[in-house]
């Protein structure tokens, strides 16, 4: 088989599965019950911090603050990524709820660097708290935050716009936690730094899970692969595949974090076959179906060429969309 013009017979494939937007709808509303819930808890922050002037309650109320804002955030994600694909956007706006997570990671560590700063500060000039208000506020801190991370821990698994509005009330409430042990400490022993150490143990335990989610976001955004798929494995499958004799413009990576995708050109020997309705010998669904059973990989679009054709490939192809490979 010889073909020399630029335009070939090459066979291309798509294959993906339909995703219905039931998921999609749940996540919703479990936001949006969170946000109702954190709104609340907010009013009942500040007016705390006003009362007591205590840091640790302030630390909490600022987490509160980026709360509400990243939960509407994450609302308008969710909506945004349950609207089908358009000409202008083929992919839909799954990408929104990653941007959601993101733009949710750097608001929470602006502000834990703030309170972080304040701390220091504080260590410095100590200000007394009231013991019995940082009871009370941190009680109702306490019992909001855990009712809105019950209603999200159900759906921050599969989703990281819902991960990253969870890690955000968990914030809340490990710091409602911090702020009912400072205000026991207070109590009891009257030490004066109760308040401002418990700030510093907020900070220290939020730091790290939000940078981890920043990195996370940043990684889909930046087109890496995704977390648990190894792309030379990948491309060694491919290769095994019968009649395949090259694999080349390989890339995997991620909508979202929930949609996995791959394109590959695979190069086809003498023997191989070319056609799609080659039956159980053909080359296009031998490799659609390594993938899916193998890597999960449920989003492939694969290129069955010529030996000729790769050749001469770069001569002849328009410059390729960007994409990354890892």
């Amino acid at each position: 088989m010889r073909i020399h013009a630029c335009i070939v017979p090459v066979m291309g494939h798509g294959h993906g599965h339909g995703h219905g937007h039931g998921h999609g709808a749940s996540d919703g509303r479990r936001l949006t019950i969170a946000l109702t819930i954190t709104a609340a808890v907010l009013i009942s922050g500040a007016i705390g911090a006003w009362i007591t002037g205590s840091l640790s309650l302030l630390a909490d109320l600022g987490h509160q603050v980026t709360d509400v804002a990243a939960l509407v955030a994450a609302v308008v994600a969710a909506r945004l990524a349950q609207r089908p694909p358009s000409a202008q956007r083929t992919f839909g706006l799954g990408r929104a709820e990653v941007l959601g997570a993101a733009v949710n990671a750097l608001a929470l560590l602006a502000v834990t660097v703030w309170v972080a700063v304040e701390a220091i500060e504080r260590l410095g000039n100590p200000t007394p708290v009231a013991g019995l208000g940082l009871l009370v506020f941190g009680a109702i801190g306490l019992a909001g935050n855990l009712v809105s991370l019950v209603v999200l821990s159900r759906g921050a698994a599969g989703n990281m716009n819902v991960r990253g509005a969870a890690l955000h009330v968990l914030g809340d409430a490990l710091g409602s936690v911090a702020v009912l042990v400072a205000a026991a400490i207070t109590l009891l022993t009257g030490w004066i730094y109760a308040d401002t150490a418990a700030s510093i143990v907020i900070v220290a335990i939020l730091v790290p899970r939000t940078v981890a989610l920043l990195r996370e976001a940043s990684h889909v955004l930046l087109e890496g692969a995704p977390a648990g798929i190894d792309v030379e494995e990948v491309r060694a499958a491919l290769a095994e595949v019968p009649g395949v004799e090259e694999v080349h413009d390989l890339h995997v990576w991620a909508i979202n974090d929930t949609t996995p995708t791959v394109s590959a050109h695979l190069v086809i020997s003498g023997t191989g076959c070319v056609t799609a309705d080659c039956g159980e010998h053909g080359v296009l669904d031998a490799a659609t179906e390594l993938l899916e059973e193998r890597f999960s990989l449920r989003h492939s679009t694969l290129q069955v060429e010529a030996a000729e054709h790769a050749a001469h490939e770069s001569a002849c192809a328009s410059p390729a969309m960007p994409s990354a490979s890892a």
